[in-house]
């Protein structure tokens, strides 16, 4: 048996479906989804640009080097400084071009 059960169905205007139509593409949600979100109460973010899924397995990448580095560093007693700084070059790197792509705005096209 289907979890949702309850078929609701509503009338919208050109306007109005157009706007709904325009939110849900740039949430990439289903419209199904994106109303469920909002009688649940929450308002859906714009999805996260392309490169947001590449920028966030990199940064996992480096937290696992530098977890790597720490683990080492406690059971030495000493830190891989030249591994250490250059993770942390990769990070500080990785941190502007996310800030570049997800919070800066864009020139116009």
């Amino acid at each position: 048996m289907r979890k949702r059960n309850v078929h609701v169905q509503f009338w919208l205007d050109k306007k109005e479906a157009e706007a709904l139509n325009k939110k849900v593409k740039r949430s990439g949600l289903s419209r199904e989804a994106y109303l469920r979100h909002l009688v649940n109460g929450l308002v859906p973010q714009d999805a996260p640009p392309p490169d947001y899924f590449d920028f966030m397995r990199e940064l996992h990448r480096i937290g696992g080097n530098l977890n790597q580095i720490a683990q080492k560093a406690h059971v030495l007693g000493v830190i891989d400084e030249r591994r250490y700084d250059e993770e942390m070059r990769k990070l500080d790197q990785l941190v502007r071009d996310i800030t570049k792509a997800v919070i800066l705005p864009r020139a116009m096209v």
